[in-house]
């Protein structure tokens, strides 16, 4: 398993519980890796992965031409990108960060928002989004994104979670991806998350969505948009 992945286990799926209600996608279907169309979307991740951008922040929202989505940040979050990719380098320097980033295979959250820092505690959710790209080179035989979600199901089990709904497609707009939801009891309360999986220029990008109701972590998922056009591939 990656170190990245390693990383989003402890930041992500450990953060405060919240109550929620499932998620259900009404125009949903199965995805598998032999379904039609989930191998007209996610295809074929090519050998080698095209040099990563880190996308940028305006204006509340991030953008990433390269991968073809931009998402919107609600007002007043915490950005806490820089720390999460510090926190997962450890001892790199930034000379050879960037230089596993030009020869595409970092391993690199793009974009990591929440509603307060993480390290404050609280009674209600941290709505989160975290947005992360990992070489596909990594995982030998990756060709579909609902593949990926082996090692994104084994991470959440290990800190509690239950599948909620296995992966299926999911449209965002004119595009279809791979999502999968989770959820983990605590006490009274439960938590929710969905993360979504596109593979694109060699890269399997992941979304990974956090909220404290059923239409929180829906308006988070409509916050995500594709370039019209936008398809995944080399």
């Amino acid at each position: 398993m990656s170190e990245l992945i390693r990383i989003l286990g402890i930041t992500i799926l450990g953060i405060t519980p919240c109550a929620t209600v499932s998620v259900q996608a009404q125009n949903s279907q199965p995805a598998s890796p032999s379904s039609s169309p989930a191998k007209q979307v996610n295809k074929s991740a090519p050998a080698a992965a095209s040099p990563l951008s880190p996308g940028t922040v305006s204006a509340g929202v991030y953008r990433n031409p390269a991968f073809g989505f931009t998402c919107k940040i609600p007002p007043g979050w915490v950005l806490r990108t820089e720390e999460m990719n510090a926190r997962e380098g450890g001892d790199a320097k930034p000379d050879e960060d960037k230089k596993a980033i030009g020869a595409g295979k970092a391993e690199r959250v793009l974009l990591a928002a929440f509603s307060r820092p993480p390290e404050a505690r609280g009674e209600d959710v941290n709505g989160s989004i975290v947005i992360a790209a990992e070489s596909a080179a990594a995982y030998p035989g990756l060709k579909d994104a609902a593949q990926y979600f082996g090692p994104v199901t084994e991470v959440a089990k290990a800190e509690g979670f239950e599948v909620e709904q296995e992966p299926y497609e999911f449209a965002v707009g004119t595009r279809t991806v791979v999502r999968a939801d989770f959820q983990k009891n605590v006490g009274t309360r439960v938590m929710r998350q969905s993360t979504l999986v596109v593979l694109a220029h060699g890269y399997a990008v992941s979304f990974t969505f956090i909220g404290g109701t059923e239409d929180e972590v829906e308006e988070l998922v409509g916050e995500l948009s594709f370039a019209a056009g936008a398809k995944a591939g080399p």
